[in-house]
């Protein structure tokens, strides 16, 4: 169908809507948006918070075992890394359309409407009817939980995407910050975070743990019956991310285990 003419001096961007070759930012910034929505809750609820694994309330003997668990948190970020590749690879393919007016609408808009459309989906097919977790365990009502988060991270990215999208704005740095916060965003999910003495470390084996210890000249305060939760003492806490190199499966969380950590069972 040809593209109708428009009166002289009126654009697209007047009748805020967005060239036809902007729109094609809008399923990259998407994808880019649904990826950063599951980083942001697998690093934000998984690791710093602790609130929950991917699979905390699944039965069976295997799932009570902190290494599926955390095996589970890592294949779930790494979905989301093939999804957020494959975004940054079609923004490259349509980077010509960046500097275009209304670029930096469709790629904002795309990327919160991914965002809320992953805590949307989150909410309804992981939390309600999968039943694989909530927000927060440790509450005696979930629920309220659940519906705030799907408000604040859900329904609110989809509506201020539905505003970008209907008055598309330049480009700008949209395409560089998006860009950016993918990348950024692994990495965080390894990290150590808190400067506590204390952290909680995982292992294979209480070899592992001794060997680890006795290369950060750390002392082991307590350990689980199976050997493989520590808390261990770090002289110097800012290095607690070197003991992924010592062989820990993860690390983090100040104090004696608690948050997601009360809720799994070393097999």
């Amino acid at each position: 169908m040809p593209r109708p003419v428009l009166p002289a001096g009126v654009t697209d961007d007047a009748l805020g809507r967005a060239p036809p070759g902007v729109r094609g930012l809008l399923l990259p910034g998407a994808l880019l948006g649904f990826g950063l929505g599951g980083f942001f809750d697998g690093i934000l609820l998984h690791q710093i918070l602790q609130w929950h694994h991917l699979l905390s309330l699944v039965d069976g003997e295997a799932f009570m075992d902190l290494r599926t668990q955390v095996l589970a948190d890592g294949l779930f970020h790494a979905v989301m890394y093939v999804l957020s590749a494959l975004g940054l690879w079609l923004l490259w393919r349509r980077r010509a359309a960046l500097p275009r007016i209304g670029a930096g609408g469709c790629l904002w808009g795309g990327a919160l409407l991914g965002f809320g459309v992953w805590h949307l989906l989150d909410a309804v097919l992981v939390h309600w009817l999968l039943g694989l977790h909530r927000i927060r365990l440790d509450v005696a009502d979930p629920l309220p939980w659940d519906i705030g988060w799907a408000l604040v991270f859900g329904v609110l990215p989809v509506m201020a995407a539905s505003i970008l999208l209907r008055r598309p704005r330049h480009g700008g740095a949209a395409p560089v910050a998006l860009v950016l916060a993918v990348l950024l965003a692994g990495p965080a999910a390894a990290f150590p975070w808190g400067q506590d003495r204390q952290v909680v470390a995982v292992f294979a084996s209480v070899a592992d743990a001794v060997g680890a210890a006795a290369a950060m000249d750390a002392s082991l305060v307590w350990s689980d019956a199976s050997g493989q939760v520590w808390v261990m003492d770090l002289p110097r806490p800012r290095q607690a991310w070197r003991l992924y190199g010592q062989g820990a499966v993860m690390v983090g969380g100040p104090g004696l285990p608690a948050g997601c950590l009360g809720f799994s069972r070393p097999s």
